[in-house]
């Protein structure tokens, strides 16, 4: 799945402009971000009224006149006026070096770039709804649930729609500092988020005044470790691309010492990310954030490919996650594992899941197509009434240090729905279910009863391993399997593909024997082809009379 995700702080005089109103094309309409439809993203629309033109002109006349008589008053004043004396000049208060500064950023940068982040919103309260529904309390309680997962920061989205543009509201700036204090009460550090539904590219002055208004108060906070300047940037809006190069210098000027990044949604991917690169080299980013949600079986090579787009600057997982709502609980926790393991094999140490809750009915504002996509309301590691779904155990494993394998997966057939993570292939024209009672150990087992077939291919389950795939490695997969009046084709099958999803060739093991048999062991070793990236092993029957089970399969 792509998108949708998910207060200012005191104003600091001497950093806030004074600028004019956004016009009504400042705020996008609440969109889905990456996690819903990358194509999905449309292009902001821009108005600029005629009626505006002409006032702004007529204004303008105005103040050029009065600016004139002003002019000459003030050089009258200045004649008239005897020349003081010279003040004693002050010592200046020392200034940091840049160096210093520097060594600020390095330091925050270095904690950015490690930090065990989760994406927040309240389960009851999404995307904006939780500025403008702030709950101090669900809020400080929703933290505790963070750190006590393992997490050490938290990424939040500050609206400038919600906070008020370009000025934000002394209430949201007080929401925000107090949101700041809740997550440092538990020992998390938080990343910022600026600019999300978004489309006033057009007002880069009041971009910057606004962005300096929320930032000043954090500029040297340690609590802050950086700012994602505009959430799921598309590099391909020209107009885009001239607001994010005015306002990093601008944001770089007010805040030196905090690290800036932008983020890319799971369409755009590496291409995505080496057009921002390309895109900002007279303002670069401190480093990249990657949203992935794309088929976690590739995550290690797509990952790779990330990495190469933005090298030498590097990289983190900003968002990634699978929707329970239209996948099972099961296949969630082995999408995270496998996504946690590819960037441990890539170096990317920063992997931060979407979202720590699930959303209930009414959390997500309803003037937002977000809220109409079932997809969005299923991320959660948690469910919406606060109970665990598989995968929070697997984040907690993952933030531990510990390393994931294929224990996750069901290997046995012991999970009660929705825990497991098999996948059916071709399902009409046979599918198999869970046996009771018909385990070779255990209690269960997946058997496969009157089966058919579509040309040239056979119904199956399917299962890909949480450890990443090279070309050339080399892999073992074997499953016990018996069989009643057994027809057809039944047996376990390697399948590899490339990072495009086509489908490289597969490896079989030799078929359950015809007719009647007990348990035997069924295997397969191959060796990855030249391009695989992912591998699939399916447990097949087709064209199958009769009845054949399966249990106790295994990768190495």
């Amino acid at each position: 799945m792509s998108t949708a995700r998910k207060f200012a702080a005191i104003l600091l005089s001497s950093l806030v402009l004074v600028l004019a109103l956004p016009t009504s094309g400042a705020f996008a309409a609440p969109r889905p971000s990456s996690k819903v439809s990358a194509s999905s993203k449309a292009t902001a629309k821009k108005t600029t009224a005629k009626k505006t033109k002409k006032a702004t002109k007529k204004k303008a006349t105005k103040k050029k006149a009065s600016a004139k008589k002003a002019k000459k008053v003030t050089a009258k004043k200045v004649t008239a006026k005897k020349v003081a004396p010279k003040a004693s000049v002050q010592p200046k208060a020392p200034v940091k070096s840049a160096a210093v500064q520097s060594a600020a950023r390095k330091t925050r940068l270095a904690a950015a770039l490690s930090a065990k982040t989760i994406n927040y919103y309240p389960s009851n309260a999404g995307w904006s709804a939780m500025w403008t529904g702030f709950d101090a309390a669900r809020i400080d309680a929703d933290m505790a649930k963070a750190a006590e997962l393992g997490a050490d920061n938290v990424r939040v989205i500050i609206f400038p729609q919600s906070f008020g543009f370009p000025q934000p509201k002394a209430e949201y700036s007080e929401r925000l500092r107090k949101f700041v204090s809740s997550a440092d009460a538990h020992g998390l550090t938080v990343k910022f988020t600026l600019f999300d539904w978004w489309a006033g590219y057009q007002d880069a002055a009041g971009s910057a005044a606004w962005a300096k208004a929320v930032l000043a108060p954090y500029a040297n906070d340690p609590r802050v470790l950086s700012v994602e300047l505009k959430n799921e940037f598309d590099a391909t809006d020209t107009a885009a691309v001239a607001w994010v190069r005015k306002l990093i210098p601008a944001v770089r000027t007010a805040v030196p010492n905090m690290p800036l990044t932008l983020s890319v949604d799971g369409g755009a991917g590496a291409a995505g990310l080496a057009r921002i690169k390309a895109s900002l080299t007279s303002a670069p980013l401190d480093f990249y954030d990657y949203h992935f949600y794309g088929n976690s079986e590739r995550a290690h090579a797509e990952i790779r490919r990330a990495q190469a787009a933005v090298s030498p600057s590097p990289l983190v997982i900003g968002e990634t996650g699978l929707s329970t709502a239209a996948n099972s609980e099961g296949g969630q926790a082995a999408f995270l594992a496998r996504v946690f393991e590819a960037a441990r094999a890539a170096g990317v140490k920063s992997v931060a899941p979407w979202t720590l809750y699930d959303f209930s009915t009414g959390a997500i504002p309803s003037n937002s197509q977000v809220s109409r996509i079932p997809a969005q309301y299923k991320f959660g590691l948690y469910r919406a009434n606060g109970t665990a779904k598989p995968a929070a155990a697997v984040v907690r494993a993952a933030w531990a240090g510990q390393k994931l394998d294929n224990k996750i997966l069901d290997l046995g057939f012991e999970s009660v729905e929705p825990a497991s993570p098999w996948r059916p292939f071709l399902s009409e024209v046979g599918t198999a279910v869970r046996a009771k009672g018909a385990g070779r150990t255990g209690s269960f087992s997946a058997r496969f009863q009157q089966t058919g077939r579509n040309g040239t291919n056979v119904p199956s389950i399917r299962i890909s391993p949480i450890a990443p795939v090279t070309a050339g490695g080399k892999w073992h997969a074997e499953a016990w399997a018996r069989g009643v009046d057994v027809t057809g084709t039944n047996e376990i099958a390697l399948s590899w593909f490339d990072i495009n999803d086509r489908w490289l060739g597969q490896t079989s093991s030799k078929q359950v024997a015809k007719g009647t048999s007990g348990w035997t062991k069924l295997t397969v070793d191959a060796v990855a082809p030249a391009g695989a990236t992912s591998v699939q092993l399916h447990l097949k029957s087709g064209d199958n009379r009769g009845t054949v089970w399966f249990d106790d399969v295994s990768f190495s």
